[in-house]
């Protein structure tokens, strides 16, 4: 077995169960156990009293009620009643529980990865005149309220199939096969039609040089509270601040919250010097619907000529900025993907680039290490602040962290809080955090950010995109399609069944780990390398080829 210690201080593993850390009192199953199998651990020896399912937890002593449970080293929950040796843990015999935290209590000391090989290493990148660098080049297309979502489809519809941004609608070519089946009577037949189609990009682009236009609808921008509204226009703000993106298109009604000048105020204070053309119509002012979507039409297509004449020139990779995502997670993904993806935030760090941890609910009992491994005692208490604000507004409305595991996770093996977050903040790996953001807040300082976000997937990735992401790492145990419009989504699973079932949307397999074929650094380093090749235009992850675009805005009540 090859050593991974310093993402997960495993100290045994073999092909039946690992135990992640010293002070753990739980072994987790890598593959199914049977009911009446012999486990012997550390020369201590008991039959299992029943099946354990791969990714679940079992214990190695027995526990009696209010009993700590420890994975990682940390609290993840304690036991409601008794547990014999070798008993699975289920939201039936344990509760959540985490440690308290405080301010500063230390300093982590951190040891920087060997960053030699990629020390010289460029990627092909768009330069912006503010010094950010873009792995892409997106124009833009919002509305300030869910009003212009009908104004803002027209040019959807209007620009993408002619300009060559659009992919051909395999599915629809299938339905009409059916549909003529039916009108043949063949109804016998449907049933058994064979699905032949390729799904392509359609027409070549127009525009060599321009990746696509994004169109991001949503259902904010008026109603709601005010505070809605200034967290739509500071997050739209950081779309168009993104170094993804060439320029905008901003479409308004004219009556809403969510007004033209809160957004430039926003993008001000983002950037004051921000030298990307904004096309901005007011559909109150403009006249007929015609007139302002003519107008709109007209004054993007001029400015995507412009963009187009930008060009990839090389950039360092102290240019990338990467946002840290699990969903859909399993039992194996705090052990596979998520330290993996650790030691890629590690080698960004050591090379000078930027990384972004979010997902506040999912940091629940692992607040003490990070707070610890604060550079400066403000972000550190800016965190403790955030996180006990948000924690305070969802158990205000009946709620708590300790409600965040989905099905999914609880299925495969994730059944607190404490113990999803545990695996779930291997993502940040070891680096100091160099700044602490709330939502809306954009990334200014190299290194280990941390991003106040929902756990919820796509309000996360929204927002990290929102920050500055110009490549999102997405772990996974389940599977999701999730992408972003901006943002290049990198799917990572943590196991290698998934990659198999569903290889339309992993872009990587961390499976090897679990197998004990390959190290977390020797995956952390092929994801690096892929990341690259994906900054210098070189490939597409599988969420762009599916043309998974998804983008909701937070609103700032309660979201897990």
């Amino acid at each position: 077995m090859q050593s991974i210690a310093q993402y997960t201080d495993f100290i045994e593993m073999s092909n039946k169960f690992i135990k992640i850390h010293p002070a753990d009192n739980v072994l987790v199953a890598l593959s199914d156990l049977k009911a009446g199998e012999e486990i012997n651990y550390n020369g201590t020896r008991f039959a299992l009293p029943q099946q354990v399912p791969a990714k679940h937890k079992f214990s190695i002593d027995a526990l009696k009620p209010q009993d700590e449970i420890r994975m990682y080293g940390l609290l993840v929950g304690k036991a409601l009643n008794e547990i014999p040796a070798g008993g699975v843990l289920t939201t039936g015999n344990v509760k959540h529980q985490a440690s308290s935290y405080s301010g500063k209590t230390d300093t982590a000391t951190w040891k920087a990865p060997d960053v030699s090989r990629w020390i010289n290493k460029t990627f092909l990148g768009y330069h912006r005149e503010d010094g950010q660098v873009g792995v892409a080049n997106f124009w833009l297309v919002i509305p300030l309220v869910f009003c212009e979502n009908r104004n803002v489809n027209v040019i959807r519809h209007a620009f993408e199939e002619e300009l060559g941004f659009s992919k051909k609608d395999a599915y629809k070519d299938y339905v009409r096969e059916l549909t003529e089946l039916y009108k043949q009577n063949k109804i016998d037949q449907i049933g058994t039609q064979t699905f032949h189609h390729t799904i392509d990009q359609g027409k070549s682009r127009l525009f060599k040089n321009i990746d696509g236009i994004k169109f991001l609808t949503h259902d904010g921008g008026c109603g709601g509270i005010r505070q809605d509204s200034e967290a739509l226009c500071s997050l739209l703000a950081g779309y168009i601040n993104n170094p993804n993106v060439a320029g905008a298109t901003i479409l308004s009604l004219g009556c809403q919250n969510a007004q033209v000048d809160i957004l430039k105020s926003k993008i001000d204070k983002l950037n004051p010097n921000l030298k990307k053309p904004l096309i901005i119509l007011e559909q109150q002012r403009e006249g007929t619907e015609q007139d302002m979507l003519v107008r709109a039409i007209q004054q993007t297509f001029l400015a995507l000529i412009g963009a187009d004449k930008q060009d990839r020139k090389p950039a360092p990779l102290s240019k990338l900025k990467i946002g840290l995502e699990c969903g859909g997670s399993d039992g194996f993904s705090g052990i596979s993907a998520n330290p993996a993806v650790g030691h890629v935030s590690d080698l960004l760090a050591a090379l000078g680039g930027s990384s972004i941890l979010s997902e506040f609910p999912e940091l629940c009992g692992v607040e003490q290490e990070l707070i610890n491994r604060c550079a400066i005692s403000e972000s550190a208490d800016k965190f403790v602040h955030l996180m006990r604000a948000y924690s305070q507004s969802a158990e205000a409305v009946g709620s708590g962290f300790d409600m965040n595991p989905s099905p999914g996770n609880i299925k495969d093996g994730l059944i607190t809080d404490a113990m999803k977050s545990a695996g779930a903040a291997k993502k940040g790996g070891t680096s100091p955090v160099v700044d602490v953001l709330d939502y809306g807040e954009y990334v200014t300082k190299p290194g280990l950010n941390l991003l106040c976000t929902p756990g919820n997937d796509v309000e996360s990735t929204t927002a990290m995109a929102g920050a500055g992401a110009s490549i999102i790492l997405f772990t996974t145990g389940l599977g999701t399609p999730t992408g972003n419009p901006i943002a290049p989504v990198i799917k990572i699973s943590s196991n290698t069944k998934l990659a198999e079932r569903m290889p339309d949307i992993i872009d990587i397999n961390a499976g090897a780990i679990i197998e004990g074929t390959k190290s977390i650094e020797a995956v952390g380093e092929e994801m690096l390398d892929y990341i690259i090749k994906l900054a210098s235009g070189e490939l597409q992850t599988k969420a762009q080829l599916l043309h998974q675009d998804d983008f909701i805005p937070w609103k700032r009540g309660v979201s897990l």
